[in-house]
């Protein structure tokens, strides 16, 4: 039978032979798909292992311990990482990536850094960074190859003295854990690729499933026995889905590297990050055609029954309204959460993760009622023969109009949700604007065992080019009862900072000249302080506050003075929105990934769609040549098919937008309480773009309707 059944797929005709390369090209192009996802999925596991490296838990053993210390700095808005090391013997363990620890005056960076170093003035950057270059930092310590890291040496009590120093004696081994927000991104990201892909396979296998049907009862009426029929379809479906896999193979590794470069999470991948594990490929490989044999097995359900079954078609019942049921609980357990956050990270996963889960298989469990409903609202109220016949046959098979779109919605849905958060939390804490007082800021705020900041220091600062003042903020020494923590002369703070209250000397002001979550403000007006003019300078300094015009030459030469004259803290000089530029530029790399999830989805979208009205046609070339044969143009025949598909895939793309951009919102009260802020249009552009596409691909297929539908056909079936 195993014979028999290539045969068929093989030598069964044209109609055979196209079902087998449309099948084979859908699975290839899912499979790749199917295979990129996963991959993508590693390399990002990839990335945080690597990152967990440069952060490793304090630990002892046998070996020698190896002080260390992280701390991270800025350039242009991009993140520079800084780890100090210091051996404390000969067989304490060695840095990740180098070939062996750097001593005092030491360095090594990574290839990103060096070329930065190289193009930019020392009085910027380089000076930072004083000693001998030993050498690039390898891939192994290097979660990108942007990354800007520098591995340095120093002396065991120099490291010891450094914030979060620490003493390992394992390097390389702490665990990836990667917060709670990215793990739910990233897994709603890859579900709403991987829901469209599947969704894709399982409909081109299924093509011509009716005419297929009809073939095998007549089988069953000469004598075959379910299970031989049974094996005939699932070598037809099996042969195509093992050529559709090989190339999928083919077609992921020959873009493995360009899809690799792209900045999918806000940095590239390296090309060998992007790899398959043993498990991947066995799912695949195996997988895609296992599953294109049960989809087989399923399309012969009637023919299981009685070689006749195929004939005996009636309506199938109409889905109920308790299919919303799973949907809206999941939009209860958000709601609950708003006035209910559990306090653990452990437990709000708890909470949101399962209810956008509950959410996405409510939708997809609702969809045929919901396809119902816009069937029949639509069939009320058309007013053209072509509108009341697809409605009707819509409402008529709601599972059916749904199945092919079914993707698209959780697609959109959880795009929707990554979209509206990202860009709430990117507007709520992004960098400050281009052109405002804050962006030109450069602010370092000094712990209390500081050494004292000389006047040359000002003076320095204040000789740079671009820079407009430089003001130390001095301790209030009643901070438990001051509005706020700093002193500062009336006579030093900028205009552009504010002014003292009349009559006042010294004033109470913010650490950094402008308060928490404020703006700067000329306007504003300071408290008076009690503290005497002439005892101010006697209080320790809490921190400096530099003003620039904003030129990245004066911030870069004005941070670089700082770090100079203050080595040994945690972060380096402060510019409001440089952690905030950089975790957004890493949020709109996941906003980028769900962009691509879209698209790609809306594509595979498109061609299920197309797929599954190319099966159509051809299951319902009889009932066309009739309608045609009874005066129906085919113009109006086009248009049936076209609301057919066209109808529930907007419908249902409004829906999915709708409930994630709801979600989304929920999410953001409950974890944030934020107020969802709506994504830029850009996000709208794509949705409608691609949604245009999908209807093209639909359109592209329509042309067939008039090959097909001659009167020879109704003559000869």
């Amino acid at each position: 039978m195993i014979r028999f059944g290539l045969r068929l797929a093989v030598a069964g005709g044209r109609e055979a032979l196209t079902r087998l390369l449309v099948i084979a090209a859908a699975v290839a192009i899912g499979s790749g798909l199917l295979l990129t996802t996963l991959a993508g999925v590693n390399a990002v596991n990839a990335q945080l292992t690597r990152y967990a490296s440069m952060y490793p838990n304090a630990s002892t053993g046998d070996a020698d311990p190896l002080w260390w210390s992280t701390r991270h700095d800025y350039f242009h808005g991009k993140q520079i990482i800084r780890i100090d090391v210091a051996a404390t013997g000969p067989s304490a363990p060695t840095p990740v990536g180098v070939p062996i620890t750097p001593g005092p005056g030491e360095y090594y960076a990574s290839p990103a850094f060096r070329d930065l170093l190289a193009a930019q003035p020392a009085d910027q950057l380089g000076d930072r960074y004083p000693g001998r270059d030993l050498g690039t930092v390898g891939p192994a310590a290097l979660t990108s190859p942007d990354t800007l890291l520098v591995i340095a040496g120093g002396t065991p009590d120099q490291v010891a003295k450094l914030p979060t120093a620490k003493q390992v004696t394992s390097v390389g081994d702490t665990p990836a854990l990667p917060e709670t927000t990215v793990n739910l991104i990233l897994g709603v990201i890859a579900g709403g690729l991987l829901f469209p892909v599947l969704i894709f396979i399982g409909t081109a296998t299924r093509l011509s499933a009716a005419r297929r049907e009809q073939r095998f009862a007549a089988m069953r009426l000469v004598g075959a026995t379910p299970r031989q029929i049974a094996m005939v379809a699932a070598v037809e479906a099996t042969a195509a889905a093992i050529a559709g896999t090989a190339v999928g193979f083919g077609l992921f590794y020959a873009f493995r590297d360009p899809l690799a470069s792209i900045p999918f999470t806000g940095m590239p991948f390296y090309p060998n990050d992007m790899s398959l594990g043993v498990l991947n490929v066995l799912l695949v490989a195996l997988g895609v055609p296992a599953g294109a044999a049960v989809a087989a097995q399923v399309s012969l359900r009637r023919v299981r029954i009685s070689p006749l079954g195929v004939t005996r078609r009636v309506t199938p019942r109409a889905p109920r309204a308790y299919r919303l049921i799973p949907a809206l609980l999941g939009v209860a357990v958000l709601f609950f959460a708003i006035g209910f956050k559990p306090e653990t990270s452990d437990g709000q996963t708890a909470i949101f993760l399962p209810a956008l889960l509950l959410i996405m298989a409510g939708l997809v469990f609702a969809g045929p009622w919901l396809t119902m409903v816009g069937a029949r609202i639509l069939a009320r109220y058309a007013n053209r023969p072509a509108t009341l016949i697809a409605a009707r046959r819509l409402a008529d098979n709601p599972k059916a109009g749904f199945r092919a779109i079914s993707g698209i919605m959780l697609a959109l849905f959880v795009t929707s949700v990554a979209v509206g958060v990202i860009t709430t939390i990117v507007a709520n804490r992004g960098p400050a604007p281009i052109g405002s007082i804050e962006a030109g800021q450069v602010s370092l705020y000094l712990p209390d065992d500081a050494p004292a900041a000389p006047d040359t220091l000002f003076t320095g600062l204040r000789s740079i080019n671009g820079v407009r003042s430089a003001t130390a903020v001095r301790e209030n020494p009643d901070r438990m009862n001051a509005s706020e923590p700093g002193l500062i002369a009336c006579t030093d703070i900028p205009s552009a900072y504010g002014r003292c209250a009349e009559g006042a000397t010294v004033a109470e002001v913010a650490t950094g000249l402008i308060p928490f979550r404020e703006s700067a403000s000329s306007a504003r007006v300071w408290p008076a302080a009690s503290v005497p003019l002439g005892d101010l300078h006697q209080l320790p300094v809490m921190s400096i506050v530099v003003d620039t015009d904003g030129s990245a030459a004066a911030i870069e030469r004005t941070r670089t003075v700082l770090e100079i004259a203050f080595p040994t803290f945690w972060t380096g000089p402060n510019v409001p929105g440089d952690f905030e530029s950089d975790f957004a530029n890493t949020l709109r790399g996941w906003e980028q990934l769900a962009n691509v999830v879209i698209i790609a989805s809306l594509a595979l979208g498109g061609c299920s769609l197309a797929v599954s009205v190319i099966g159509g046609l051809t299951e319902r070339r009889r009932p066309f040549s009739l309608l045609r044969l009874s005066g129906a143009p085919v113009r109006v025949l086009r248009r049936v098919v076209a609301l057919e598909s066209a109808v529930p895939m907007l419908a249902v793309a409004a829906v999915a937008i709708g409930m994630g951009l709801l979600a989304a919102h929920l999410f953001l009260r409950a974890q944030m309480d934020y107020r969802l802020i709506a994504p830029e249009p850009r996000f709208y552009v794509i949705v409608v773009v691609g949604l245009a596409t999908c209807l093209g691909v639909i359109a592209s297929t329509l042309p067939l309707l008039e090959r097909i539908t001659g009167p020879e056909t109704a003559r000869s079936e």
